[in-house]
């Protein structure tokens, strides 16, 4: 029997086969749903057609994320270049530029609020799936965030990794938002947002926290 050839690339399979992925991992999360599931969902009449165009589940992930990621790297890099070319800033400003290109995704219909979705689930697990460019590349907007933020705080608050607590948190708030829309303006749950952020980032440590982290540090250094 001759194998069966997967479809061509034109045939929109693959467009098919993201918005299949994007729907029901955003309802169920990225674990949860098979890879079979979502071939039959995008009507795929081949069992192989997922692996072709994608590899394995990873890359599907990342197909599905990088339209919409996209944008908010570049909506973020314009936030951080204005930051950068006022040769000053604050946390609150920094915590706009974080929250800002995510939020703006809410109005991205119909594929953004499974954007969200999807990201906020990729993030709440116990290793949660971070871009090593995010870390290491300096092209990468959030590594641009991080680096811009860090002067900003008390080296115990960096070393307590707040920075990735206000980015889950941004991420945990927007997937709900996305989860309970549409709504007619999102202006007010943003702005709100950001006001949070900023809050968490600023916030003091108590002695308590600092005598607990300066002793870690002791232990480890």
């Amino acid at each position: 029997m001759a194998a069966t050839r997967p479809a061509p690339a034109g045939d929109g399979t693959r467009e098919r086969l993201v918005a299949a992925a994007a729907g029901l991992f955003a309802e169920r999360g990225v674990d949860a749903v098979s890879l079979r599931e979502i071939t039959r969902a995008a009507g795929a009449r081949n069992a192989s057609a997922l692996q072709y165009h994608f590899g394995d589940r990873a890359g599907l992930v990342r197909a599905v994320l990088a339209p919409h990621h996209a944008d908010v790297e570049a909506r973020r890099h314009a936030l951080l270049d204005a930051v950068e070319d006022a040769g000053g800033t604050d946390l609150a400003t920094l915590a706009g530029a974080l929250v800002r290109p995510s939020a703006a995704r809410l109005a991205d219909r119909p594929g953004g609020p499974a954007y969200l979705r999807i990201v906020a689930d990729l993030l709440d697990r116990p290793r949660p799936a971070i871009s090593p460019a995010a870390l290491e590349d300096p092209s990468d907007s959030m590594f641009r965030w991080r680096a811009l933020v860090a002067p900003l705080m008390a080296p115990e608050a960096v070393a307590l990794h707040r920075r990735f607590a206000a980015y889950r948190l941004m991420a945990a708030q927007l997937a709900q938002r996305a989860r309970s829309g549409p709504h007619a303006d999102d202006r007010l749950f943003t702005s709100d947002l950001v006001d949070m952020v900023a809050a968490l980032l600023a916030a003091p440590l108590s002695d308590a926290t600092r005598r607990l982290a300066e002793a870690r540090a002791r232990a480890t250094g």
